[in-house]
């Protein structure tokens, strides 16, 4: 992918994240409480899920940004495939 959508688009997925992990109160309004999240961490674990989710996103838009996340993926696709890279 071209530099000059990689790291835009990396950005623009950090910014999502780092909303999610501020603005946490909207998104639980926007989507509701968590079950599961309130059954395993307890009252107010639907806050701290998305806020989980927050900073696995910013993570994930830093890969993106970096190019590491092809690499990732090409991983992860060759353990799930039973091949590897011809490459190395």
């Amino acid at each position: 992918m071209s530099p000059f959508i990689r790291i835009p688009l990396g950005l623009a997925i950090m910014v999502v994240g780092f909303l999610m992990v501020k603005k946490t109160d909207v998104v639980l309004t926007w989507f509701g409480q968590v079950p599961f999240a309130e059954q395993k961490f307890g009252p107010g674990g639907s806050r701290f899920f998305y806020k989980l989710l927050g900073i696995l996103i910013t993570f994930i838009g830093i890969f993106v940004a970096t190019n590491v996340i092809s690499g990732i993926l090409q991983d992860l696709a060759g353990l799930l495939t039973h091949t590897t890279d011809p490459n190395s």
